[in-house]
């Protein structure tokens, strides 16, 4: 692997540490919800997406990988996947979403192959 989709790319995010809870998200296709949470740590970077009524309330992580822009201004995170693509990842459990077994299987779903990082 020669991303890991658990660091932002440097594009993205730069040197610039921003608190992205609240910014809106947007998926290839349209809006997917709001960030609910965020980690930027090294090598475990995410964010928790509620997704409000488009999923009745669901809440999803999506690796810092797939994050393909940032937009201070705008409030808006914008990701290289599409609606169906995300509705489609492995269901968030909120006891086990930082667990080592989640992170593997959605890396695995996120990670390369499955669209363009």
């Amino acid at each position: 692997m020669t991303e890991n989709v658990w660091n932002y790319r440097p594009e993205t995010r730069g040197e610039q540490v921003l608190d992205l809870v609240g910014f809106d998200v947007e998926a290839t296709d349209g809006k997917i919800g709001s960030v609910d949470e965020d980690s930027n740590a090294v090598g475990e970077s995410y964010i928790v997406v509620d997704t409000g009524f488009w999923i009745f309330g669901k809440k999803v992580v999506l690796p810092a990988g797939t994050i393909t822009e940032i937009d201070p201004q705008e409030r808006k995170v914008h990701i290289a996947r599409t609606k169906e693509e995300i509705k489609n990842a492995p269901e968030f459990d909120e006891a086990t979403y930082k667990e080592p077994d989640y992170r593997d299987r959605l890396g695995g779903y996120y990670g390369p192959g499955t669209g363009t990082l």
